[in-house]
């Protein structure tokens, strides 16, 4: 028996190369080829093509995909990600329409939008984020919507405006532990995105909130543990965690420095539900919105469970979801 404070299962060794457990079929079957052209055909983007996230074959198989907003060049160069770095030329209004029009096209029943960090932006683009949410609310009034935002450099008002638009998930990825948070992203800092999260929270209680990790960047056991605290702390409701894969071998991406086995992530899931998080999607493939819509109905189901008996149904909150970045995109 482990203990209860979360003493580590037995490890993988540091490392070299890929373990079993992380290689994926690259099967491209008729839905992913099919989706594949409807993306193109709308001119979209995708953080599983930006990111070049390893679960694109099932997904896209899956029919199912996470819009990338804003354009496909980000003002961030974080060490984790496979996203072009630059300055972005392009702001286009007419976006938010097409990315509703492909959800009501794939029939989808919940939906996850991301961005580029756009820096350059006033807003930091938080009103397309808000125009795609009520756009898709039009065309899908049945369709729930999970937004993955970048940290609007801190700016609450920015943050605001995307509330308004009522999205069921709110998603900020803190990315990694405190110690290497400077080290692994650009611009980016620990203590402002768990500020973002808790005043997402305090603003819009009913909004369900959401963060995720990667794991082997050189981080500490107790680390993990202290940044769960830390999500938990700020009222995160449900957590996303899975193994940090180096995108390319360009000296801008970080090494891995060690592969975790399942059972550490299947631990971390104990210890995670054990402090409190509502839904804990813990393993090596898992990205924050991968199966983002069984993660979203877990934790409603967990949420309800958990209600007093007579008070009633929680807050508006949740549903189902799509795929996303080898490290988080969209989270700086």
């Amino acid at each position: 028996m482990r203990a209860a404070g979360g003493d580590r299962p037995p490890s993988a060794p540091p490392a070299g190369r890929r373990p079993d457990w992380l290689k994926v079929r690259l099967a491209q079957g008729p839905n992913y080829n099919r989706l594949k052209r409807l993306l193109r055909g709308m001119d979209l983007h995708t953080v599983c093509e930006e990111a070049r996230c390893p679960n694109i074959y099932e997904c896209f198989e899956n029919l199912t995909a996470t819009f990338m907003i804003l354009g496909n060049i980000c003002t961030r160069a974080c060490r984790f990600c496979a996203v072009t770095t630059g300055r972005p030329t392009e702001l286009d209004w007419a976006e938010p329409e097409r990315v509703a029009a492909a959800v009501e096209r794939l029939g989808l029943r919940h939906v996850v939008v991301t961005s580029v960090a756009r820096d350059d932006l006033r807003d930091g683009g938080a009103i397309i984020f808000a125009e795609t949410i009520r756009a898709i609310r039009r065309r899908c009034p049945d369709t729930a919507v999970e937004v993955l935002i970048p940290d609007f450099n801190g700016d609450w008002d920015a943050l605001q405006v995307v509330l308004d638009a009522e999205p069921d998930i709110l998603n900020h990825n803190v990315e990694t532990v405190r110690r290497l948070s400077d080290k692994v992203r650009s611009r980016a800092k620990y203590d402002r995105s768990l500020a973002l999260l808790a005043e997402s929270k305090r603003r819009a209680p009913h909004i369900k909130t959401k963060s995720g990790l990667m794991l082997g960047l050189g981080e500490t056991w107790e680390e993990i543990l202290e940044a769960l605290r830390d999500l938990r702390a700020h009222r995160v409701d449900i957590v996303t965690i899975g193994q940090y894969l180096r995108p390319t071998r360009d000296p801008i991406h970080l090494p891995v420095e060690r592969y975790y086995h399942p059972d550490e992530f299947a631990e971390l899931k104990r210890i995670g539900l054990a402090m409190g998080f509502s839904h804990v999607e813990s393993g090596p493939l898992v990205r924050s919105s991968y199966h983002a819509h069984e993660q979203a109905d877990r934790a409603r189901a967990r949420a309800a469970e958990a209600e007093p008996a007579g008070a009633g149904v929680p807050a508006a909150g949740a549903a189902a979801a799509l795929p996303e970045a080898a490290g988080g995109a969209g989270g700086a």
